[in-house]
């Protein structure tokens, strides 16, 4: 069984890197691979709602994003860390969400269904909670169980040493870390006793309209 964290900060070795590598050090004490997928500081472009990934099977645009739905499909775990930036997950982490999650819905790929998800915020002081509601929501509309530690998955400071520095931030994440580590493998005894995922259905589009 094996997890992979994205850093969605431009910084490898920031403090989302830092938050990150706790978690990974814990998961691999736990007997699951770790790996840390850093997104790097090249500019990743928004969705352009162009529709053509459920023809192509990928996105249009060339960049990062098909690539990393090819890595992504061989895990069984996703951790995403964000740095906050004004209040709110940096913008090339949403970007890069937006696009590789809509991909995988529109194109069918269903890497990240039933996989289960957990998001980390690393900040100065403030906006980690707005980011943490930003980033489960990827995985609450894509059928993920969201892994909590005992208090949100946050940890605060202006550096790496500074993070490692915030011993609660830290030691949370090691109880998201082995609680994530609990559901992979209530998840691996549950296939080896023959239970089988949840029954899906055609989906049901509607829209709500009204005339002014």
């Amino acid at each position: 069984m094996n997890v992979l964290l994205i850093n969605g900060s431009p910084h490898a070795r920031g403090c989302t890197n830092a938050a990150l590598e706790e978690a990974a050090s814990t998961l691999r004490g736990e007997g699951i691979g770790a790996e840390i997928y850093q997104l790097g500081p090249d500019a990743v472009s928004g969705c352009r709602g162009c529709g053509a990934c459920a023809k192509l099977g990928r996105c249009v645009i060339k960049d990062k994003v098909n690539d990393f739905l090819e890595l992504a499909k061989d895990f069984d775990g996703y951790i995403v860390g964000a740095p906050v930036h004004y209040g709110a997950a940096a913008g090339n982490i949403t970007s890069f969400l937006d696009r590789a999650f809509f991909v995988n819905f529109c194109a069918g790929r269903n890497i990240f269904e039933h996989k289960p998800g957990a998001a980390i915020a690393s900040a100065r002081r403030s906006g980690t909670t707005a980011t943490l509601d930003q980033l489960n929501k990827y995985f609450s509309i894509t059928q993920m169980p969201i892994i909590t530690g005992r208090y949100w998955n946050m940890v605060h400071g202006m550096n790496a040493d500074e993070v490692r520095q915030d011993l609660e931030g830290m030691q949370n994440l090691r109880f998201l870390a082995r609680n994530f580590a609990w559901h992979l493998k209530c998840r691996e005894a549950a296939e080896r006793c023959g239970v089988v995922l949840p029954e899906q259905e055609e989906i049901v589009y509607t829209n709500f309209m009204r005339q002014l």
